[in-house]
């Protein structure tokens, strides 16, 4: 369901700033998920197709936009450093340094796909800039990963909205359905990786009880 008051606060930037108001609503999306991209990209579209903007200006800009607020939580993620990052972790029940030991060691090794492809995954396409800054990702690359996958996912929702006109909510009722699958993939993940380290741990306790009970 498209919130409406979302919608007109979209809707009253364009109609002030035009294309670049369109990107400053997506830079905003970035560093404030709740402010929905699959709502502002299509409508982006649509008010180029009804002449507000020009579809060019309007892919141009909300491409500046995604880097724009990914720069944002990039440098959030560098200003945290490793060592926050390790010591705010190791505060969280069940985390433990050797799992952000792994977690650096398969970003190290996949963080190049993960910021691309992250950039076309809802929710995730924000978070993923702020592990890039912890690990301190060359800004080259991460400004090149980060340009191209945004680029992708945007032109591909301005376009839609662009081509069904007055249809263009019909993209975001898609995209929320995948929101949900992709947040309900990701809440299971994360259960079962607490109910494995708890049986773990419950484990480890029950042995450590007999072997001091000999």
């Amino acid at each position: 369901m498209i919130d409406s008051g979302a919608t007109r606060w979209v809707t009253d930037l364009m109609s002030t700033l035009g294309a670049p108001g369109a990107g400053l609503a997506i830079a905003l999306e970035n560093i404030f998920p709740p402010l929905p991209s699959e709502v502002i990209l299509p409508l982006a579209g649509f008010t180029a197709s009804a002449g507000g903007m020009g579809l060019y200006a309007a892919l141009v800009w909300t491409t500046i936009g995604s880097v724009v607020g990914a720069l944002a939580l990039y440098g959030i993620g560098a200003a945290l450093g490793r060592d926050r990052m390790v010591a705010l972790a190791t505060k969280v029940p069940l985390v433990k340094v050797a799992d952000i030991e792994k977690t650096e060691a398969w970003f190290e090794r996949h963080g190049t796909k993960a910021v691309f492809f992250g950039r076309m995954i809802p929710v995730f396409r924000s978070l993923i800039s702020i592990p890039a800054g912890v690990e301190r990702m060359p800004l080259p690359v991460f400004l090149t990963l980060t340009t191209l996958g945004s680029a992708l996912w945007n032109t591909a929702f301005v376009l839609a909205g662009f081509f069904l006109g007055e249809r263009w909510e019909v993209v975001s009722e898609y995209v929320s359905a995948y929101s949900k699958v992709v947040l309900g993939a990701a809440a299971l993940a994360l259960l079962v990786l607490v109910g494995t380290r708890v049986f773990r741990m419950a484990g480890s306790r029950k042995a450590g009880d007999r072997t001091s009970g000999r």
